[in-house]
């Protein structure tokens, strides 16, 4: 009986593949993060910029810092319209982070050395990531239904 299961399975098999050629092509996966974006998100509302990145064999890290513009916008000003001395240093001083993304999907984030993000962008955690499948081939896009 399980011979003849496993017969019947590799049979439907062997014809799924004929009704779906297109599933035996090399399709690439590409992963779309908006970084500006969503480490505005998981530090709580200052804006960030990329100054500097570095590419490896299985990632791609990204050294990022609080924008300039961002800081002297929300500035540390008092009612009094004067600046504290923390407030100073902390204007002075902009938070820096390392984004690394992993060509599996997954995801690192540090900020000024303490650990904000480390799990998958590709299951659903992030609106700021998105998929898109190509051809290896053709390199024409493919849309998932």
């Amino acid at each position: 009986m399980t011979e003849n299961s496993n017969q019947h399975n590799a049979i439907e098999l062997t014809q799924a593949e004929l009704h779906h050629p297109a599933w035996d092509e090399p399709i690439i996966c590409r992963v779309e993060v908006d970084l500006p974006a969503w480490l505005t998100q998981l530090t709580g509302g200052r804006q960030w910029e990329v100054y500097s990145e570095a590419e490896e064999e299985n990632c791609i890290s990204f050294e990022m810092r609080e924008s300039q513009h961002a800081m002297t916008k929300t500035g540390g000003t008092k009612p009094t319209g004067k600046l504290q001395a923390t407030d100073k240093a902390e204007a002075a001083t902009p938070k820096l982070a390392e984004v690394t993304l992993y060509h599996n999907g997954y995801a690192v984030v540090d900020v000024d050395g303490k650990s904000l993000f480390d799990g998958s962008l590709t299951s659903g955690g992030s609106s700021f990531a998105h998929l898109t499948y190509f051809h290896a081939e053709s390199g024409e896009k493919i849309t998932l239904n």
